[in-house]
């Protein structure tokens, strides 16, 4: 059990509604955290609501993204444990290196700074947004299709366009760009304070099946923080795609997060 009332902050990532941690949500709260999981800038609380207006969401960025997590955190009571997916994994890891986090699990983690090596699946997925410049400052969507690929390759079908149709909504395309060219910038929002040894413990998790975020991303990743002597963990669900934290395997995703989390006392 958690310490009573100690917060965790969800964070979603590209493509996805802050309604698609609802079932973590319960979970960790019958565990005893605090949880919440609250949106983007420019998101609205319900999937309708987004899907109705996406030009809400363009235009934000990775830095708009960390800035408006570190406001909420500011009004908790004590730092949280972070936990995000996909885009949400950069989020937390930026938190956490920035001493605003007491420890993070990040889930299928888009690329930080440093890592080189993009493989053609995850290409193919950034594509959707980067083929056409002007996407810089839209709000970007997926179809069904693209989501499958992207997200839901490693599930039935049935399932994939369900999720789909559940908790699908356009995002911004600039973190996209922002990611793409990380590597060429000292100052890429992307980049994470990897050397941090003051910083809390995370967890790295990969699915072995991503088609968006590659196992192999997530073991680079690893790689970056290998200057700090902060705990950074990895595991690999060998058999699991995109969708890890939200199909109908996520209970096996979230029970080993909670016992991790537990294992260092978070």
């Amino acid at each position: 059990m958690a310490s009573p009332g100690t917060p965790v902050v969800f964070i979603h990532g590209l493509w996805l509604h802050a309604d698609s941690w609802g079932s973590w949500v319960s979970l960790f709260r019958e565990a005893g955290y605090e949880p919440i999981a609250p949106g983007w800038p420019g998101d609205s609380p319900t999937v309708d609501a987004t899907r109705k207006h996406p030009e809400s969401v363009a235009g934000f960025g990775i830095e708009d993204v960390v800035d408006h997590y570190a406001e909420i955190i500011a009004g908790l009571e004590q730092k949280p444990i972070v936990v995000g997916h996909s885009f949400g994994g950069i989020i937390v890891q930026r938190l956490l290196g920035q001493g605003l986090a007491a420890g993070a699990v990040a889930i299928d983690a888009a690329p930080i700074r440093g890592v080189v090596y993009l493989p053609p699946s995850s290409l193919r997925v950034a594509s959707v947004a980067l083929r056409n410049p002007a996407n810089r400052n839209r709000a970007v969507g997926l179809t069904a299709k693209q989501f499958r690929y992207g997200f839901g390759n490693a599930i039935p079908e049935d399932e994939s366009a369900e999720l789909y149709e559940r908790w699908a909504i356009a995002s911004p395309g600039k973190p996209l760009f922002e990611a793409a060219t990380a590597n060429f910038s000292g100052s890429s929002p992307a980049k994470v304070a990897t050397d941090n040894s003051d910083r809390g413990p995370m967890l790295l998790i990969a699915g072995g099946k991503d088609h968006t975020v590659p196992a192999a991303i997530t073991r680079s990743t690893l790689k970056q923080y290998r200057t700090s002597s902060a705990i950074t963990d990895f595991k690999e669900f060998h058999d699991r795609g995109h969708s890890l934290a939200l199909d109908h395997g996520w209970r096996e995703v979230a029970d080993a997060s909670l016992t991790w989390l537990g294992k260092h006392g978070l």
